[in-house]
């Protein structure tokens, strides 16, 4: 599984937790970009999921309240540091098969936008919007 998806579920963990003043405002179905929302998410009786080819349209992931879900992998927050922003933190990831710890940053863009990337040299940022269910 690429660090990125990993890195990703860690990111919308720890923007829930980081703000938790504004939990309630990171719930949702959140995707690489605003146009593949209904390919990634489906909602039935009032519960979001991922469609069974979610992972062809970038993929995404589901906030509710502190639990956040992947297509494939699960995170736990290790430690934080909250720089107002900017969110530091070292999450715990499984994908069922192989468990990880990841350094991410992770920026709030606004209510409906985050970025996050992992600390080091490498130079990886990705942007996930709030899908509209």
């Amino acid at each position: 599984m690429p660090a990125s998806r990993c890195l990703a579920t860690v990111v919308a963990l720890i923007t829930t937790t980081a703000f938790s003043s504004q939990a309630a405002d990171m719930d949702g179905a959140w995707a690489s970009d605003a146009t593949v929302c209904n390919n990634v998410f489906i909602k039935k009786n009032n519960k979001v999921t991922f469609t069974p080819d979610s992972e062809l349209y970038g993929g995404g992931l589901i906030i509710e309240g502190n639990r956040v879900t992947g297509s494939f992998q699960k995170c736990s927050i290790k430690s934080l540091k909250d720089d107002g922003a900017t969110v530091h933190l070292i999450a715990s990831c499984s994908t069922g098969v192989m468990v990880s710890d990841l350094k991410i940053v992770i920026k709030r863009e606004g209510n409906n936008q985050i970025t996050l990337s992992p600390a080091g040299p490498v130079d990886s940022t990705s942007s996930y919007v709030r899908c509209p269910l």
